[in-house]
């Protein structure tokens, strides 16, 4: 990725609040591009649905290369919804982190509550 979509991405933060929609395919990020929004962000759920799973029943794997299809398909800055970054432990999540860095979104998405109501991690 360009290294100036990391700049749009943080003065676009730095400027104040901003619509952000979330394509959950090439085809939807290229339309709502082509609208104007000035960066857009995936959604777990959108995608997971739309491979026919429930949301958060994605592997890492496949997280990984939709960031990369969406990423390459626009020009605009892209935020990776990372549902919990794959791991539990911060080395891991780094590790995960590091590789969603690489795939060319200019930002993440973290969730911090595992969803189990005995142990929430929040």
């Amino acid at each position: 990725m360009p290294p100036d979509r990391y700049q749009t991405f943080k003065t676009l933060h730095e400027s104040g609040c901003f619509v952000i929609p979330n394509p959950w395919d090439v085809g939807s990020a290229r339309v709502l591009e082509q609208l104007g929004f000035p960066a857009l962000a995936t959604t777990s759920s959108g995608f997971a649905w739309s491979q026919g799973r429930p949301d958060n029943h994605i592997s890492i794997e496949d997280a990984l290369a939709h960031f990369r299809a969406i990423a390459s398909a626009v020009s605009v800055p892209v935020n990776g919804d990372f549902e919990g970054a794959f791991a539990i432990e911060p080395a891991g999540v780094a590790v995960n982190i590091a590789r969603a860095a690489a795939t060319g979104v200019a930002g993440l998405s973290i969730e911090d509550a595992t969803g189990e109501a005995d142990d929430p991690r929040t």
